[in-house]
């Protein structure tokens, strides 16, 4: 990756992309890649239990605690381009006019790669929803019929999914392991800016920790200490096996 990749991320809700992707995106942001998040609900409803415990709690609350959460998690990951689209969560409905939203944004930062979650989540339908959400918007922006809005088609970007929470329920199998050695402090710090979810920092610090490990056992190389896992959307392609 350099400063000529560019990375679209595409979070369910406002601490995916820091659980699942923190450190490669960080990763990404560190080489000087254009990386682009959108965050397409706060997670009030589905995601803000700690919040929902606090006397006369309101909705609008619960959004400003999460927006200051993103705020602080992006700046500790570096990320600099980030819009939050505000949808309902829990469950979160895609209509034909979000579907435009995110095919003119697709097309508008003509991502290689595009982020965002695995096909199968078995307790987050909203992820799965996502997940194809996501799928059905790239191959619209890759299709030059497709004129809904006044934008390019582009190539089609790889697409990576992230691991779900809970990993072998939902049939997850890592098909890529990114080592994020170097990055993990960054994403540690931007799990701790998520008190409306903090029982999870403890479980996704494990988790890079396992990863890290999966990571040295198929490369040999012991210098990998901390990894996230995702799966890929299509086969790798290309002129050997490497």
């Amino acid at each position: 990756m350099d400063q000529n990749t560019n990375l679209l991320v595409v979070s369910a809700h406002a601490g995916d992309f820091v659980w699942r992707g923190g450190g490669t995106i960080a990763k990404y942001v560190k080489a000087g890649a254009k990386v682009s998040l959108v965050i397409l609900s706060y997670g009030a409803r589905g995601e803000s239990n700690d919040l929902w415990k606090i006397e006369g709690q309101t909705l609008d609350n619960v959004k400003s605690v999460r927006r200051s959460e993103i705020e602080a998690a992006i700046k500790c990951l570096g990320v600099k381009d980030y819009e939050i689209w505000d949808y309902q969560d829990y469950h979160m409905t895609i209509t034909p006019e979000r579907t435009l939203q995110l095919l003119k944004k697709i097309r508008k930062v003509q991502p290689q790669v595009i982020l965002t979650h695995g096909p199968r989540d078995a307790f987050n339908p909203d992820h799965e929803t996502v997940s194809r959400f996501v799928f059905e918007a790239s191959v619209l922006a890759t299709s030059a019929g497709v004129r809904d809005v006044e934008l390019p088609k582009i190539k089609q970007p790889k697409i990576f999914g992230f691991e779900p929470h809970q990993s072998e329920i939902s049939d997850f199998k890592p098909e890529v392991i990114v080592d994020i050695t170097d990055t993990y402090e960054q994403k540690y710090e931007a799990m701790n800016c998520f008190k409306a979810q903090k029982h999870l920092i403890e479980y996704y610090a494990a988790k890079a920790a396992l990863r890290g490990n999966h990571a040295r056992r198929c490369s040999g190389n012991q210098q990998y200490k901390y990894a996230e896992a995702f799966s890929r959307f299509f086969p790798l392609v290309g002129g050997e096996l490497i």
